[in-house]
């Protein structure tokens, strides 16, 4: 386990403002142990929050072009055939999985291949479960093309706490499956789109985790 980069601005904040809290209750209250006690506590929560919200676990990826792995730890909140309109312009089986606070937000790539689409759009900060989210909501679109030439498109979707959305690649780069593309901060949700006959081996309401569940076999 190691402490994600994208988590050290957040860390210095909590640190500073932790000791700037113990600092001043000594100060106005130097013969009140239990503020002491309190603002100790305060101080190790708010750590302990940030330490875990930012935590990436390192694991080993068994990379298969016949699977796609899930792109974030979560549970799966959608399954259904429904329009892509932004890539596609077609049916597709979406998979959306949705991460809560306490989850690992690390986002991965869910198969190997070469990335042909990848932009970011502005929106809004609607709840991550909302219909709208994935058309309104400040969100990434990345598509990759496997070794087979299928494109699996998945989507980054900001909620009403995730109000930064980053993400690493870029069109005409090769990624590996399992490897890292993003980071979303404070809960939300990623949206997997497949084509129409794709085995899905997932159900609704199952957690699953970023690059070592299998959701579905090309």
């Amino acid at each position: 386990m190691k402490f994600h980069k994208e988590g050290y601005a957040s860390l210095t904040i909590v640190i500073l403002f932790s000791a700037a809290l113990i600092a001043l209750v000594r100060y106005f209250f130097p013969e009140v142990t239990w503020a002491h006690y309190l603002a100790y506590a305060v101080a190790a929560f708010l750590t302990i929050v940030i330490l875990q919200f930012f935590r990436d676990p390192i694991f080993k990826v068994e990379v298969n072009d016949k699977y796609v792995l899930a792109p974030a730890d979560g549970k799966v909140v959608v399954i259904e055939e429904t329009e892509e309109n932004e890539y596609f312009k077609d049916k597709r089986i979406q998979v959306s999985i949705f991460m809560s606070p306490v989850n690992v937000h690390v986002n991965r790539n869910p198969i190997s291949g070469i990335v042909k689409y990848a932009k970011y759009h502005p929106g809004l900060y609607l709840v991550a479960w909302h219909p709208k989210s994935s058309t309104e909501n400040e969100r990434t679109t990345v598509v990759i093309e496997g070794k087979n030439k299928v494109e699996v498109l998945f989507r980054q979707i900001a909620g009403a706490m995730a109000r930064r959305i980053v993400y690493y690649v870029k069109e005409g780069q090769q990624v590996t499956q399992g490897s890292e593309m993003g980071f979303i901060k404070f809960g939300s949700r990623v949206d997997v789109f497949l084509p129409l006959g794709t085995k899905i081996n997932v159900q609704l309401d199952q957690n699953v985790k970023g690059a070592r569940t299998v959701i579905a076999e090309l």
